[in-house]
C-alpha cells in the first residue's frame, strides 16, 4: 500500500502542487513494484486488473490519493495524508506462501528506497542539481525515503503489517485482518491521533537515511 504524510505549513501553492506531483510519481512506482513482484511469483491478479503498469491513473484512488489531501489542505491541517489503491493479490497463487506475500509487501518500500538512492547518486555526481528546480530532486529523494519508512510500520494496512503476516501466529493475523476491515476512515483517524508520537521518529529516520545516501 502506498501511503504517506507530508507537511504543507509555510509552503506556497506551487510548492504544494510540486509535492503532490512527486508523491504521485512515488506511489505509482511503489504500487507497480507490488504488482510486478506478485506477477513474478505467479499471481496474475494485479496484471488482470490493470495494475501492472506505470500509468498513475491505474493506481490513484480519487478519494484517498486526491480528494483527501486536498480537503486536509483546505482545512489547514499541518499534516497531509494520502494513499494509493492497494494492489490486489491472491495468496494461494503466490509461490512461497506467506514468505512470497511478504516479498510482495516489501517490494513497494524497496522500490522507493532504490529510487531515492538513484537520485542521491545523481546529486552526489552533480551537487548543483540539488537546488535546481526549487529542490525537486531533494524532494523526490526525501519523499521516497519517507514513503518507504512509513509503509514499513507494522500497522495494518501498511506494508510492514503484511510482512508480519509471514511470522506472527494465526490468532494475531486474525486480529490484524479485523482491524484492517474497520475501514480507511478509522485507520486515518488512528494515524492522525498517533501522528505526534510517530512523526519525530519517522522524521529522524528519514533525515538519517538522507544523510547516509548523500554521504553527509
Amino acid at each position: 500500500m502506498g501511503g504517506d504524510y507530508w507537511y504543507t505549513k509555510n509552503m506556497n501553492f506551487l510548492e504544494i502542487i510540486n509535492l503532490i506531483f512527486i508523491y504521485v510519481v512515488a506511489i505509482t512506482i511503489h504500487e507497480y513494484s507490488h504488482a510486478a513482484v506478485a506477477h513474478k511469483l505467479g499471481d496474475p491478479t494485479a496484471k488482470q486488473e490493470g495494475r501492472l503498469t506505470l500509468n498513475p491513473a491505474a493506481h490513484i484512488d480519487p478519494l484517498t490519493t486526491l480528494a483527501l489531501p486536498v480537503l486536509l489542505i483546505l482545512a489547514g491541517s499541518p499534516v497531509i495524508f494520502g494513499a494509493a489503491r492497494p494492489v490486489p493479490f491472491t495468496p494461494y497463487l503466490v509461490r512461497g506462501g506467506k514468505k512470497g506475500a511478504a516479498l510482495i509487501a516489501l517490494a513497494g518500500p524497496a522500490s522507493n528506497l532504490v529510487l531515492a538512492s538513484l537520485v542521491a547518486i545523481i546529486i552526489r555526481i552533480s551537487p548543483e542539481l540539488a537546488t535546481a528546480g526549487s529542490g525537486l530532486l531533494i524532494s523526490l529523494m526525501t519523499i521516497n525515503i519517507a514513503l518507504a519508512l512509513f509503509n514499513l510500520l507494522p500497522i495494518p494496512p501498511l506494508d510492514g503489517s503484511r510482512v508480519l503476516y509471514a511470522f506472527v501466529p494465526a490468532s494475531m493475523q486474525d486480529a490484524m485482518e479485523r482491524f484492517e476491515r474497520t475501514g480507511p476512515i478509522v485507520i486515518l483517524v488512528i494515524f492522525l491521533v498517533g501522528y505526534p508520537f510517530i512523526a519525530p521518529y519517522l522524521g529522524a529516520a528519514t533525515r538519517a537515511v538522507t544523510r547516509f545516501l548523500l554521504g553527509v
